[in-house]
């Protein structure tokens, strides 16, 4: 089958005169390639927010001459996902360095490689350019339908720069986050629709490395927290706003004990409906707690995720929520599995299994299909447990990609781990260990967990977004 690769992005007006030229040059095209493409990867952990998406006869193996349908140029390395439509596929990257050339821009990538498999906290040494931007990229070939500058003032946060938050989309509009707390709604023109400081309404971050939650869209609502504590002594909190307009609806204060770092999470709420009620999920800061969406209530909390009480506990994989089970890990361990309901203090009452061997995470976020669990840790060893009973169906077994900091994708019966070097493990999920096959893309310092959608895999290296598919 004919490969389309787009070795540099085409830029196309407001107007998207391009946009249509390319449909209509395309569209034989488009219907022999792309029968299923009208699954979406909406946000952040996909349609379901769990990892898991509807993608089907996805490929399993790729490269320069397999599979690759296009990829399209970015300007820098971000750990922020791709969100994927019909039409278009969003990513935001900061802008390219203008003071360091391509080689030494991507020099950190390149020693992470040669140094083999080891783990680094800062892979790439230079943030990118100071722009943050987002980019409408076409779906069917990977050109460039807009760009637009979202923000400015990208750091290097550690691990990750100012880029971290995925953008989430309703098909209407696309609302995007920075790492200094701006929220911007966009159309799918590219005009600004409102725009709001979190940190100019609500005062200063105060965690350690740098805002990275993607927010959670429901029912026409945003949904952000801010957990920190390690840099302030203002509380935590959780808001909601209307996302048409942008108004706030609630702010609540977010209590919580934790001390020095441990207050700090860098996790992205999950929804929880249990017996027709919906709750935002929100982890971090030593505790686990359900909210009313409505109001920003807290109706449950769990302690248990920090139980030494230690000073450095700040979380960063996002809890998940399968099969009237919530599934909430902290710094590696422990990882904490409980039962849906109940009001109050549940601690102990909802608490079905915990997890403290190894094999937990520190940095990606687990995937549960509500049979079996599956976590990737940051060396790039799986874990399978039965999802209610928390014991061992295998592992940890080791993918041999190196490390890892990008969520594992459940999709096509088959689980997708990407490694820091571009590498994929691609495993057999089910009740026995299997690498089915290794592959690697170009583009280096991987941050970005994969996106699966329709008949296609896309995933974000630094330099590059793939369109992957047979």
């Amino acid at each position: 089958m004919e490969q389309i690769i787009i070795p540099r992005t085409r830029r196309s007006d407001p107007n998207h005169r391009h946009r249509n030229l390319v449909l209509l040059g395309l569209s034989t095209f488009a219907l022999f390639h792309f029968p299923s493409q009208a699954a979406n990867w909406p946000q952040w952990r996909g349609p379901h927010g769990t990892g898991i998406g509807d993608a089907t006869d996805l490929p399993t193996t790729w490269g320069p001459n397999e599979n690759i349908l296009w990829k399209t140029e970015l300007p820098s390395w971000s750990g922020s996902s791709p969100i994927v439509l019909p039409d278009h596929v969003f990513v935001v990257s900061p802008s390219r360095h203008k003071e360091v050339g391509d080689e030494k821009q991507d020099l950190g990538s390149e020693q992470h490689r040669k140094r083999g498999r080891g783990r680094s906290h800062a892979a790439s040494s230079d943030p990118g350019g100071p722009e943050i931007l987002i980019f409408c990229i076409s779906r069917i070939d990977g050109s460039v339908f807009w760009q637009r500058q979202l923000d400015s003032g990208n750091q290097l946060r550690l691990k990750h720069n100012s880029t971290s938050p995925s953008p989430v989309t309703d098909g209407n509009a696309v609302w995007s986050t920075t790492g200094n707390g701006v929220i911007v709604a966009i159309d799918m023109d590219g005009d600004e629709i409102w725009r709001l400081d979190l940190q100019k309404k609500f005062g200063k971050f105060g965690m350690g490395f740098g805002y990275a939650s993607s927010p959670l869209l429901h029912e026409g609502k945003l949904f952000y927290q801010v957990l920190h504590g390690r840099h302030t002594d203002d509380p935590s909190y959780i808001v909601s706003i209307d996302a048409p307009t942008g108004q706030i609806l609630w702010k609540r204060d977010r209590p919580t004990d934790a001390r020095s770092e441990s207050p700090d999470a860098y996790t992205t709420p999950a929804l929880l409906t249990h017996e027709g009620k919906d709750q935002i999920v929100i982890s971090g800061a030593d505790y686990v707690t359900g909210h009313d969406p409505r109001t920003g209530e807290e109706c449950w909390r769990s302690a248990g995720l920090n139980p030494r009480k230690a000073a450095n506990y700040r979380i960063v994989p996002s809890p998940i929520v399968v099969g009237g089970m919530i599934y909430a890990p902290t710094r590696k361990t422990p990882l904490l599995a409980l039962r849906a309901g109940g009001t109050g203090d549940i601690t102990h009452s909802h608490l079905v299994w915990k997890w403290d061997q190894d094999g937990a995470p520190d940095v990606p976020t687990p995937v549960c299909d509500g049979k079996y669990f599956y976590m990737a840790d940051d060396q790039g060893h799986v874990t399978c447990l039965d999802a209610k009973k928390g014991t061992v169906i295998w592992g940890p077994k080791d993918t041999g990609i190196g490390s890892v900091s990008a969520s594992p994708l459940l999709v096509d019966d088959q689980l997708y781990v990407v490694g820091e070097s571009g590498e994929t493990a691609v495993v057999q999920v089910g009740p026995a260990f299997k690498v089915i096959a290794k592959n690697t893309l170009d583009g280096g310092y991987t941050l970005s967990s994969p996106a699966a959608a329709g008949k296609h895999l896309f995933i974000r290296t630094a330099r590059y977004l793939y369109c992957i598919g047979k």
